[in-house]
């Protein structure tokens, strides 16, 4: 299988011909999208998904059944639901984004585990109950501090991890995250930067 990474959250999978594209953003580059299967979303803000993009691509879309995506006709999916999509074993997890600052609203949020093996949790730290063997880990966020994304790996116990969830970080406090996440956890950590696959 080849995980490509794009800007921020968006990640492209691919394997026999299937592509199976999660989390687009209005920030990623929509050369993510060329040929593109299917598309799974983990939750509503901007930086994951990009309506507008999405609307036009004539794809099926999976999103939370709760995600409020005016103007975008979405395949609703819950926690605990299991799918194939694109040729890919999906299942999702969680159910809510991570704990935003002074009681801000929070939103529905997914997590997909794809053939029992790649975890991308969106804007989350859920922690699902079997191993992973490929971890994306937000690197950061206003919701997040570096500890929290180094716990959450350490508490996965993934065979190799990789950031997501970065546009806002610069190269220097990037630096920072990676160096922390290579030192303190057991995965095989690396950072993909955008459009760089494996």
């Amino acid at each position: 299988m080849r995980i490509t990474k794009y800007t921020h959250a968006c990640v492209r999978l691919e394997h026999e011909g299937r592509v199976l594209v999660i989390d687009p953003g209005t920030w990623s580059e929509p050369t993510a999208l060329n040929g593109a299967d299917a598309v799974l979303v983990t939750h509503e803000h901007a930086d994951h998904i990009d309506v507008l993009r999405l609307a036009g691509l004539g794809v099926p879309v999976y999103a939370p059944v709760e995600a409020n995506i005016p103007r975008l006709d979405a395949i609703g999916v819950s926690a605990g639901d299991e799918f194939t999509v694109a040729g890919f074993q999906v299942r999702a997890v969680g159910g809510r984004h991570a704990f935003i600052y002074g009681g801000a609203p929070d939103c529905a949020n997914l997590g997909y585990i794809l053939d029992e093996a790649i975890y991308h949790p969106g804007d989350s730290l859920h922690v699902p109950d079997q191993p992973i063997e490929t971890l994306l880990v937000p690197a950061q966020g206003s919701w997040m501090k570096t500890a929290e994304a180094i716990d959450f790996v350490k508490a996965i116990e993934p065979r190799r991890a990789f950031a997501i969830h970065d546009a806002q970080i610069n190269e220097r406090g990037l630096s920072s995250v990676n160096g922390w996440l290579a030192e303190e956890t057991k995965s095989d950590y690396r950072y993909l930067r955008p459009g760089e696959s494996i």
